[in-house]
C-alpha cells in the first residue's frame, strides 16, 4: 500500500510540474514576441516615466485578490523594491528585471481577459497572446493602470454579480466557496473573449441548459448529465447538424457491463425494447439463433443497435456535437426523469427537456416537429446540417446567478477542493 500511494504522490507531483513548467514556457514565449515587436530590448527601463509605471504595474496587481486572480505579491514586492535602488550600470540586471516585469504583467492582462478556465475539450477558443502584448506596447503612459484595468475588465452582468460577492460576502474562513465564485469569474471571463452572438451553455452542476441569441436568453431547460462514476466532460465546442430519429448504437461498456445481463435473464428483452443484434460490418444478426449463456464481456462479439422511435433512447432528436468523447446532446423517451430534482443519471451525455423547442429554434422550416412528435418506430434517420456551427460550452460551475443573486450549488463530482 505505502509503495501504491507513492507512485501516486511522484505521478501527481510531475503533473503538477509539468503543468507549471507549461506555463513557464508559454510566458516565456510572449515574452519574447513582445521584445521583438517592440524592436528594442529594454521597455520599462527605457524612462524614468516607463519605471515608474512598472511599479504602478506591479503595486495593481499585489492587490488583484479583489478581481479573483491570485498573484505572486511577494516577487511584485521584491522587484518593486529592486526598481528603486538599481544602478544605472547593472545592465545585465535591467535586462533580466525588465523581462520578469513583462512576463507579469502579460500574465495578468491574459488572466484578467480570458480567465483560467482549461476544457477537457476545446476547439472553440483562440490563441490571444498577441492582443495582450499589442495592449501592453500601445498603452497609454499618462493613464494610470488601475484605469487601464477596469477598462479591459469583464463587463457581463453575471461577472460584476460575483466580483461584487466576492468583495462583500466571502470571508477568509470560506475557502471552498471563494474557490467556486473565483471559478465562475474565470468562466465568464473565457465567455466575455470567446463567445459568439449564438450559443449554448450546459452547466452540469445546474442539470440546466440555456440558448443565447444575439446574447439574450431565448430558450432555457432542464437536463439529465452524467453520474458521478460516468461524468459529464467539460467542453467547448460546435453543434453542426441535428439527426432525427437517430438509431443508438450502444457504446461498448454499456453493452456488455449492462445490456448483455438484462438479456442473459429475459431472451425477449431485445423485442420488448426494440434492440437490433448487430456484427462488426454493421449488419443484423438473427439473436434466436445465439446461444447467450457462453457470452461474457469479454468474449461478446456483437454490438447492440437501439430502433428509431419515441422509444429509442436518444429520443427523437440528437444533437451532434465534435469531441473526442462520444458526448452529444439528444432528446429522450424518458419525459418522467426531468420532474426529479436529482439528474446525474447517464453515462455522459446530456438528456435535453425541451429538445424540439431548441430544434425549431436552430432549424426554423428545416425540421418537421409534427412528424416528431409522432415518434413512430423505424422512422427513417435524417442528418440536417445547421446554418452556421453552433458553440456549446458544457461547464463545471457549482455557482449560478438568478438576476442578482448567487446561488451555490452541490458540488456533484467533489471537483472543487
Amino acid at each position: 500500500m505505502p509503495k501504491v500511494l507513492l507512485s501516486l504522490f511522484m505521478i501527481g507531483y510531475f503533473v503538477t510540474c509539468a503543468l507549471a513548467q507549461q506555463k513557464v514556457i508559454q510566458a516565456d514565449i510572449m515574452v519574447k514576441d513582445f521584445y521583438s515587436r517592440l524592436h528594442q530590448p529594454i521597455f520599462w527601463f527605457s524612462s524614468a516615466e516607463n519605471i515608474n509605471k512598472a511599479s504602478e504595474w506591479l503595486k495593481q496587481i499585489e492587490l488583484a485578490d479583489n478581481l479573483g486572480i491570485e498573484t505572486d505579491k511577494s516577487t511584485c514586492i521584491q522587484i518593486r523594491a529592486k526598481l528603486l535602488i538599481i544602478n544605472a550600470k547593472d545592465i545585465s540586471l535591467k535586462d533580466s528585471l525588465d523581462q520578469q516585469i513583462t512576463g507579469i504583467v502579460l500574465n495578468f492582462l491574459k488572466v484578467l481577459q480570458q480567465g483560467t478556465i482549461k476544457f477537457e475539450y476545446d476547439e472553440v477558443s483562440a490563441p490571444r497572446d498577441s492582443v495582450y502584448i499589442n495592449q501592453l506596447i500601445n498603452f497609454k503612459s499618462k493613464e494610470s493602470v488601475s484605469l487601464i484595468v477596469s477598462g479591459l475588465e469583464s463587463k457581463d452582468h453575471d461577472y460584476q454579480v460575483l466580483k461584487k460577492y466576492l468583495n462583500d460576502s466571502i470571508g477568509s474562513l470560506n475557502e471552498l466557496k471563494h474557490k467556486e465564485i473565483v471559478l465562475a469569474m474565470n468562466y465568464r471571463r473565457y465567455f466575455t473573449v470567446n463567445h459568439q452572438p449564438d450559443y449554448i451553455v450546459v452547466n452540469i452542476p445546474a442539470t440546466e441548459a440555456k440558448y443565447y441569441r444575439n446574447d439574450q436568453l431565448k430558450l432555457s431547460m432542464r437536463t439529465v448529465v452524467g453520474t458521478k462514476k460516468h461524468p459529464t466532460p467539460t467542453i467547448a465546442s460546435y453543434i453542426t447538424n441535428i439527426v432525427t430519429f437517430p438509431h443508438w448504437n450502444v457504446p461498448r461498456s454499456i453493452a456488455v457491463k449492462e445490456l448483455l445481463p438484462k438479456v442473459q435473464k429475459n431472451e425477449n428483452y431485445l423485442e420488448q425494447n426494440n434492440y437490433d443484434v448487430v456484427n462488426s460490418k454493421g449488419k443484423v444478426v438473427d439473436d434466436s439463433d445465439l446461444d447467450w449463456k457462453k457470452y461474457n464481456e469479454n468474449n461478446f462479439p456483437y454490438y447492440f443497435r437501439q430502433s428509431t422511435g419515441s422509444r429509442n433512447a436518444l429520443g427523437v432528436l440528437k444533437f451532434n456535437l465534435q469531441n473526442p468523447f462520444s458526448i452529444f446532446l439528444h432528446s429522450t423517451s424518458w419525459i418522467g426523469v426531468f420532474a426529479k430534482d436529482y439528474r446525474f443519471l447517464s453515462h455522459g451525455c446530456i438528456r435535453l427537456q425541451k429538445p424540439l423547442d431548441l430544434a425549431k429554434l436552430l432549424l426554423t422550416d428545416k425540421i418537421d416537429i409534427k412528424q416528431l412528435k409522432g415518434g413512430k418506430k423505424n422512422t427513417e434517420s435524417k442528418t440536417i446540417k445547421l446554418p452556421h456551427k453552433l458553440p456549446v460550452f458544457i461547464i463545471y460551475m457549482p455557482v449560478k446567478i438568478v438576476e442578482s443573486k448567487v446561488i451555490f450549488l452541490k458540488d456533484q463530482y467533489d471537483l472543487i477542493q
